[in-house]
């Protein structure tokens, strides 16, 4: 028998880019303003720059993250980088296709 793994479910709106993608991105999903906004910060301490993504109805909540940031950490000198826009096409779960809109957002040491 194989070793059992731990049933921690993986939860999509994970605020560190720990998905494939690179360390210094962060996902935008449902869970608290601030949690976003902390988990940017960390990631600027350590890198030189982080980029914001989000899809659908949490690009207001994505916005509102890079402007807290900016705002809070306004001595340390962020400023806000690329932004690019742009959509995606989702298969529903009653198999048709829409579009998606997207943001990333870049914030980058000044």
């Amino acid at each position: 028998m194989s070793e059992a793994q731990p049933s921690t479910p993986q939860d999509s709106s994970a605020p560190q880019g720990s998905r494939d993608g690179p360390h210094d991105t962060i996902y935008i999903g449902k869970k608290p303003l601030m949690a976003y906004v902390t988990s940017t910060l960390i990631q600027l301490a350590n890198q030189p720059k982080v980029t914001i993504k989000a899809r659908g109805l949490s690009i207001g909540r994505a916005v509102d993250v890079s402007q807290i940031t900016i705002k809070r950490m306004e001595s340390a000198g962020y400023k806000i980088g690329d932004v690019r826009i742009g959509s995606e096409t989702v298969k529903s779960e009653d198999g048709r296709t829409r579009n998606v809109s997207t943001i990333e957002i870049e914030i980058r040491k000044a």
